[in-house]
């Protein structure tokens, strides 16, 4: 980012270097984002297919314990630890108001 705050002191040969290099860097990101995907992806569908299989041979999918967590998110007596996950910032915060 240091590299972009000086811009009027660089040649156009440095702007067009830096212009190479973070494009690399942006097709690198990338390749390693759709790298991640597609994991997430791979094990989705194992746990998918594992459950299959459970239901299948007559198991229940849904324990006690997971029909007692979805009662108490529905409740809204989500659990402190819970509330500050990642995920949870993404419906607005202290950002999101002005």
């Amino acid at each position: 980012m240091d590299d972009i705050v000086d811009l009027v002191s660089r040649s156009d040969d440095d702007l067009r270097a830096l212009i190479a290099r973070l494009e690399a860097e942006e097709r690198e990101i990338s390749r390693r984002r759709r790298i991640l995907h597609g994991e997430l992806d791979i094990l989705r569908a194992e746990l998918v297919m594992r459950l299959q299989r459970k239901h299948a041979q007559g198991e229940s999918v849904i324990s006690a314990d997971d029909v007692e967590g979805l009662s108490q998110i529905l409740a809204g007596k989500v659990p402190a630890a819970d509330a500050q996950s990642p995920g949870a910032e993404a419906g607005g915060g202290e950002d999101a108001e002005g």
